[in-house]
């Protein structure tokens, strides 16, 4: 089975940084589309970023791009989330996923087979 375990959340003030990371247990890392969500309390799960199996695609949901960056090292079973420029708006519980069907885009939320637990990202004023 796939595990995902996200962690590198936190407290931090508007204009912060953070670096979420990915681990991934499992043989397979290299075949995996890799996402990240976020859920914010009282609304639903949105999609974040992507990254190919290669690495070599991504795709950013328009209200992080440019502030988040999504890369991967295969040799750790490792996805990153780096965050700057955080808002308060950016508050939520940050989920990875892994998805089988590389064939499928990359922000096919329902495609994504795996899931990690969270790690809440809080963003002061």
């Amino acid at each position: 089975q796939v595990q995902l375990v996200e962690s590198g959340g936190g407290l931090v003030q508007a204009g912060d940084s953070l670096r979420l990371s990915c681990a991934v247990s499992g043989r397979d890392f290299g075949n995996y589309d890799m996402g990240w969500f976020r859920q914010a309390p009282g609304k639903e799960r949105e999609f974040v970023a992507a990254i190919s199996w290669s690495g070599s695609n991504t795709y950013y949901a328009d209200s992080v791009k440019g502030r988040f960056f999504i890369s991967r090292e295969n040799s750790k079973n490792t996805v990153y989330l780096q965050m700057n420029r955080l808002k308060p708006g950016d508050t939520a519980v940050y989920y990875c996923a892994a998805k089988e069907s590389t064939w499928t885009p990359l922000s096919a939320t329902s495609r994504y087979n795996y899931w990690g637990q969270g790690t809440q990202v809080t963003v002061s004023s």
